[in-house]
């Protein structure tokens, strides 16, 4: 059910780092991507996918990974992701690339939730040293990295009080996200 996956599609931090991902599998949910809506069916996201250890490390210092968890510096090895996608606008195509991001990310990560996965969307990135990392050409525009992973950590959903929406964990490293409560976001029903 379309709930559950959205329920259970959180941002993940931290990943049992001994579970790969195969350039295969990262390769369905992008196809994902691809059926997704585009605005003007302009189509002008393209993905950089990194599954190679060595190169990971390289992207993972150039990454900032909670910004309200000041005293947390990121994942611990055996923490990391096995994976990355650089979502890119190729601006040979459009420089303006609408809401596509957020349908193609969306719809990446889903497909990664169902299949026993997770990641976290990243916006925090040197964006200059990882496109030489991926030896990305000028046309390619760093928008967002995605993080992918077998989650190791547990995110818990509660709804947001005095309107506090900062993100937490608790003395068991439990991962807590306040969310606005439904009749706070409804605006007008006529």
């Amino acid at each position: 059910m379309i709930r559950d996956l959205i329920i259970k599609n959180r941002s993940y931090r931290r990943f049992d780092s001994s579970v790969k991902i195969s350039f295969n599998q990262i390769e369905r949910w992008i196809e994902l991507a691809r059926f997704s809506a585009s605005g003007r069916n302009m189509q002008t996201l393209k993905y950089a996918v990194c599954t190679s250890e060595k190169i990971n490390d390289r992207i993972f210092g150039n990454l900032g990974w909670a910004g309200y968890l000041t005293d947390w510096a990121g994942p611990e090895e055996g923490e990391r992701p096995a994976a990355y996608i650089a979502v890119l606008n190729d601006k040979s195509l459009d420089e303006n690339y609408y809401c596509d991001d957020g349908i193609a990310i969306q719809s990446i990560l889903l497909g990664a939730v169902e299949d026993g996965f997770g990641g976290c969307i990243i916006g925090t990135v040197n964006k200059n040293k990882v496109a030489k990392v991926l030896k990305l050409p000028e046309n390619l525009e760093i928008l967002w990295m995605i993080a992918l992973g077998k989650p190791a950590e547990k995110v818990v959903l509660e709804t947001c009080k005095n309107n506090d929406i900062k993100y937490w964990r608790d003395e068991k490293d439990i991962h807590y996200v306040p969310k606005r409560p439904l009749d706070e976001i409804i605006y007008k029903s006529i």
